[in-house]
């Protein structure tokens, strides 16, 4: 099975010089958790944490929302990357603040990604 969305990485410097990592989730039209949000979440946290410039992290969804949670559409084909559980663990442990930059809905595991 393929991913199905995907998360961006960008690095971005504030005025004052302080480099940020802004992970942006897309899955249209609602940036639902599939596995390749979970997946894309999962890897940039790591990269983010592990890169010495980035100082911050800020997670955000493309469009008109900020996450809807899960994907209801693996409920029937099972679901593949890591689990939502495995991803919150990641950013719990992170070792550089996490921000969500929230436009729009965040609703049941997207209120938790928040």
């Amino acid at each position: 099975m393929g991913l199905k969305g995907t998360v961006t990485y960008e690095k971005t410097t504030a005025s004052n010089g302080t480099c940020v990592a802004v992970l942006t989730m897309e899955n249209a039209p609602v940036n639902a958790l599939s596995n390749g949000v979970r997946t894309g979440l999962d890897k940039y946290i790591r990269e983010a944490n592990s890169d010495q410039s980035v100082k911050a992290i800020v997670v955000t969804g493309a469009g008109k929302a900020f996450c809807a949670g899960a994907d209801i559409s693996e409920f029937s084909s099972g679901m593949d990357g890591p689990n939502l559980d495995a991803v919150l663990n990641d950013m719990e442990k992170s070792s550089k603040p996490i921000v969500a930059a929230i436009d729009g809905v965040a609703l049941g595991g997207g209120c938790e990604v928040s």
